[in-house]
């Protein structure tokens, strides 16, 4: 028998027979599996590479304006001690940085303010200039407002244990002298002295103390939205007045965008 003749041939189906295609997928499953994707990826980037966050306060002002809306790089600073950090383009915080930083109490809101003071810094404040280990510090960012002087902010840290407590967190006032040598406040490793720009509008750490490493979520890297609002726009936190809050801007979209500080980059 030739070689030819000795190959088998598949059989062809039978009509009754013939391969049917799968059954279409139902448009439901696809949808869900679209949604799941986008959330995976959005919780992805939210958790690793950039957060949204609004300005609700006058502490960062001018530099920063109540109703900008930034995006936070969650992708920069170093310090954490993972073991992936020395493969990435990471950095150490620095003085002059602005943070996005969870507060040390309550329920930890995301607070924003300047790095002023790292790990190490011995600081002091004199007439409202800032002192780090006796040299003055150039800020050009800083305003003051006379009609909100704080002698306490401005003059700190306090000399002794008789200074008013109003304003600062219980638990500051009872460990803040724990913290000063020979008239200097001394940061301790792993933490930070952060200030607001608007320096007598701003409650920062010389009024409830030093932010944790661990607490910094990252730098703000460009406006993308701003609003024409006020600190009164943003008091309730709730969800009611977060979605009131966003229809009102909506519905004036046009009138009350600040054009001029869209996609403006943050220093």
């Amino acid at each position: 028998m030739s070689a030819e003749a000795s190959t088998l041939e598949p059989p062809i189906p039978a009509a009754s027979e013939s391969v049917r295609p799968p059954p279409p997928r139902s448009a439901v499953i696809e949808y869900a599996e679209s949604l799941l994707v986008t959330v995976l990826l959005a919780l992805f980037g939210t958790t690793f590479i950039v957060q949204a966050f609004k300005i609700p306060s006058q502490s960062m002002e001018p530099t920063l304006l109540v109703g900008d809306h930034l995006l936070v790089n969650k992708f920069i600073f170093e310090g954490r001690g993972a073991w992936f950090e020395k493969f990435l383009p990471y950095r150490p915080v620095r003085r002059g940085d602005i943070i996005v930083f969870k507060f040390p109490y309550d329920d930890h809101p995301h607070y924003v303010k300047r790095v002023i003071g790292l790990p190490g810094d011995r600081i002091r404040i004199i007439n409202e200039r800032v002192y780090i280990d006796g040299q003055p510090l150039d800020e050009p960012y800083v305003v003051h407002d006379p009609a909100g002087a704080d002698s306490f902010g401005d003059n700190f840290p306090p000399p002794n244990r008789y200074f008013p407590e109003s304003g600062l967190r219980p638990e500051w006032a009872t460990r803040l002298l724990d913290y000063v040598d020979r008239g200097n406040l001394v940061v301790p490793p792993n933490r930070y002295f952060v200030m607001g720009d608007n320096r007598d509008r701003s409650w920062d750490s010389r009024y409830w103390g030093f932010v944790n490493r661990d607490a910094i979520m990252g730098r703000p890297l460009v406006i993308y939205w701003s609003v024409d609002a006020t600190s009164q726009d943003y008091t309730d936190r709730g969800l009611s007045g977060t979605m009131r809050g966003f229809t009102d801007s909506l519905l004036h979209l046009p009138s009350r965008t600040r054009w001029n500080r869209m996609l403006h980059e943050v220093h």
